[in-house]
């Protein structure tokens, strides 16, 4: 055998030395953790398709905000389910003060004040056509969209929140919540643009948290081609003339080359959501002996890290938290 000079395993040989050249590491700090409210009292639902994720009612919420917050974790999303009868073409209840989400919202800074929320910006928890933008004769409107979601985010910075998070992937949503928002003198709160948001098979249990799945249709005449990558180049590009603070990518795993090229090319945070379908199949597998579900869990998530991901949302947040306290 000829002499080998070079020898990788050197730096494997022992614990220590692996952590010591560890190129990628993921903190609680780095995850924002989406959580689901409801209406009501004294209510805890657990999610059938996301095992150990639940609905919680605002007092509840309270109650695992702090939990978590004493886990270290202090960057929220909340999402609300919207009683179907509050709904309508417009999604009128979003910019209700008195309604859960906005309610809710002022209830947890009051009792949270360096706690930060990041807030959703799209119609579909509040459309009664269950998309992310007005529908006419089946078509969704871009540009009457957007008033709606100016108002929408207007109504959530007045509440509260911290960073506001366009998911709708219309046209020009940046630039208008931008202005919408400078305009009424909230020039410090963010925004995270779902820049790259794939109609994606993915998202089947979050729709089942909230009960937003379109009535008709789909998302593809808004959310990207998953088949299409440099695309995303394009959205990136929009975002960040229009003035977004951070760039998402969603769904994660499948899309981690998308995380890598927004990296690389761009020069804001980059944020992956871990979605609730990733989330659900490696609980399910765990659930069946299938996988070690702890370690699929470190895995998935370094593996955004290790694609340029800054930020992660992930359901995983809390139980990392936990795991992170060993």
């Amino acid at each position: 055998m000829d002499h080998l000079t070079r020898r990788p395993r050197r730096n494997r040989k022992s614990e220590v030395i692996r952590n010591m050249v560890q190129e990628n590491h993921v903190a609680v700090h780095d995850l924002i953790f989406p959580v689901f409210m409801m209406e009501g009292t004294n209510l805890a639902v657990e999610i059938a398709s996301m095992p150990g994720i639940y609905r919680y009612s605002p007092d509840r919420l309270l109650e695992e905000i702090a939990q978590c917050v004493d886990l270290g974790i202090k960057t929220f999303a909340p999402f609300p389910q919207i009683d179907e009868s509050k709904k309508d073409r417009f999604a009128s209840e979003s910019k209700n003060p008195e309604g859960l989400y906005l309610r809710t919202i002022a209830e947890i800074k009051r009792n949270f004040p360096d706690v930060v929320l990041m807030t959703d910006v799209a119609m579909d928890p509040y459309s009664s056509d269950g998309h992310d933008g007005i529908v006419d004769n089946g078509e969704i409107l871009n540009d009457a969209t957007l008033e709606v979601l100016g108002q929408m985010a207007l109504a959530q910075a007045q509440a509260g929140a911290d960073i506001i998070g366009p998911s709708d992937m219309m046209d020009g949503r940046v630039a208008h919540i931008r202005q919408v928002l400078d305009s009424h003198a909230f020039t410090n709160v963010s925004i995270m643009s779902y820049t790259a948001k794939y109609a994606s098979g993915f998202y089947g249990p979050f729709r089942d948290a909230l009960g937003s799945a379109p009535k008709h249709g789909d998302k593809k005449t808004y959310q990207m081609n998953p088949a299409n990558s440099r695309e995303a180049l394009i959205e990136a590009e929009l975002d960040i003339a229009e003035g977004a603070d951070f760039l998402m990518v969603k769904p994660a795993l499948a899309y981690l080359d998308v995380i890598k090229l927004l990296k690389d090319n761009t020069n804001l945070p980059v944020a992956a959501y871990n979605i609730s379908g990733e989330y659900a199949m490696v609980k399910a597998a765990a659930q069946n002996g299938w996988l070690d579900g702890e370690k699929i869990m470190l895995e998935v998530l370094l593996s955004m890290k290790r694609a340029g991901a800054d930020i992660i949302l992930t359901y995983f947040a809390k139980e990392f938290a936990q795991y992170m306290k060993k």
